[in-house]
């Protein structure tokens, strides 16, 4: 019975290619979908994995027409174009020769690379070397691989080359992505940065040739550097029974176009990142020349952490302050850090809001304060605020004494003790076990960082 609707399909489609040669666009569309809608049906019966790839190629092709007629019609347009026979060609071909199989496999090409043409890091993400607290093992390695070679191309003669692919592995929030945005602020080279959603489609056959059209265009604006968030995600261990055929045809592509990169003076960098590296396929793993283990910071590195993560943020804290702060967040990962730290700077507006006590200042600000304080007026926030709106005036008046007020009211610098209210919230995200994995992974195939 199945075989009925390839039947109705085939038919939809020769009429949807008549009409698309003869310039009738709106009757070539309604065909077209009507055969894509017979094809879909067919392929939920379809059992043979030969026959059903076949019919999956074909349904990719008229849906792209599809497509691009629609497009056509949305600009407008009622009447053949000057490429209208080689534009309908295009669901054929697999089978056409010559000109119009190289137009379509242009426009397919074109439409991968636009893509991809997202991950491209047009703009500086402003991270420099000296924002990444610690790690300087892991910067040692990355500059020799990203600046070296673009400033003193003299130092890598013979034998000399510099490494071509980086697995930068550990605990989640321990900054990994952030490193690679140092890199690519202090990088003078074209920045790809992609992740599983960016490679992977649902059309078969499609996710090897973005993967392919990546490294291609990599190669086009070398020096460049391909950083993939999430490797593991593309990548785990083949042989899984979770593993797909898509997924099996990624990583051979993947391992393809790396095997490439190494070979060329193309100036080609891969850099990614993973939690779990022990997920990764063991192919995959062998073609990164360094491991680096990015691990929880040290006790320097959280110092600098609280100390860039405060920023120009009024507070009493002297670096004795800071570093017993990081004595306290032992196990603390950098992105711990950075909430604690974001939650600390809402501590004064907290204050603010809660203060049943204000003082005005010489300035004219009122700040909060203790009842015992000299000058303190007991009122609250509420109050103060109308108060100075008073009960007269025109409301274009009201907007301007508010924002009068606004200024006028000034929180308190943050303390040592408002850390303490957050430490008795925040605890640590990764445990004892988390990192056993990885520093058994290190010792077996990675390098401290």
């Amino acid at each position: 019975m199945y075989a009925n609707f390839k039947e109705h399909a085939i038919e939809y489609v020769k009429q949807a290619v008549q009409e698309d040669n003869a310039g009738n666009y709106s009757k070539a569309f309604c065909l077209y979908m009507n055969a894509l809608e017979y094809f879909k049906t067919h392929l939920k019966y379809e059992k043979n994995p030969k026959i059903k790839e076949a019919i999956t190629q074909k349904f990719v092709e008229y849906l792209r027409r599809a497509e691009e007629v629609r497009a056509i019609l949305d600009s407008g347009a009622s009447g053949p174009k000057s490429n209208g026979g080689a534009a309908a060609d295009a669901p054929q071909k697999p089978k056409s020769k010559g000109g119009d199989a190289k137009d379509g496999e242009d426009r397919e090409q074109a439409k991968l690379r636009a893509g991809l043409d997202s991950a491209i890091i047009r703009e500086k993400p402003n991270v420099k070397w000296s924002d990444v607290a610690g790690l300087e093992s892991a910067k040692q390695a990355l500059k020799e691989a990203v600046i070296l070679p673009v400033k003193f191309p003299q130092f890598f003669t013979g034998k000399r080359r510099p490494w071509r692919a980086f697995l930068l592995y550990g605990p989640p929030g321990t900054g990994k992505s952030y490193l690679a945005k140092a890199v690519a602020t202090e990088a003078d080279s074209t920045f790809f940065s992609v992740s599983s959603s960016d490679l992977v489609s649902k059309w078969m056959g499609e996710s090897e040739k973005l993967v392919s059209n990546l490294f291609q265009m990599a190669h086009e604006n070398a020096p460049s550097i391909i950083f993939i968030d999430e490797i593991d995600s593309l990548c785990g261990q083949r042989g899984e029974g979770n593993e797909t055929e898509a997924s099996r045809r990624i990583k051979t592509e993947l391992l393809v176009q790396m095997q490439g990169v190494g070979n060329d003076d193309q100036k080609v960098l891969i850099l990614a990142a993973t939690n779990t590296p022990y997920s990764l396929d063991q192919a995959i793993r062998r073609r990164f020349d360094k491991r680096i283990y990015i691990p929880l910071p040290d006790l320097k590195a959280r110092q600098h952490m609280f100390k860039v993560h405060l920023g120009d943020t009024p507070h009493k804290l002297k670096e004795s302050d800071l570093e017993n702060l990081a004595r306290k967040t032992e196990g603390f990962s950098g992105s711990d850090i950075a909430v604690c730290v974001k939650d600390v700077l809402f501590e004064p507006v907290r204050k603010t809001q809660d203060a049943k006590f204000f003082r005005k200042r010489s300035s004219g600000m009122w700040v909060p304060c203790k009842p015992t304080k000299r000058g303190a007026v007991e009122i609250t926030l509420q109050e103060l605020d109308a108060q100075g709106l008073g009960s007269k005036g025109a409301k274009t008046n009201q907007i301007y004494r508010r924002w009068e007020l606004m200024l006028q009211i000034l929180p308190p610098r943050i303390k040592r003790s408002d850390f303490a209210k957050v430490f008795s919230r925040q605890k640590p995200t990764v445990s004892k076990a988390d990192l056993e994995v990885h520093e058994r992974f290190t010792k077996e195939f990675g390098e401290e960082g």
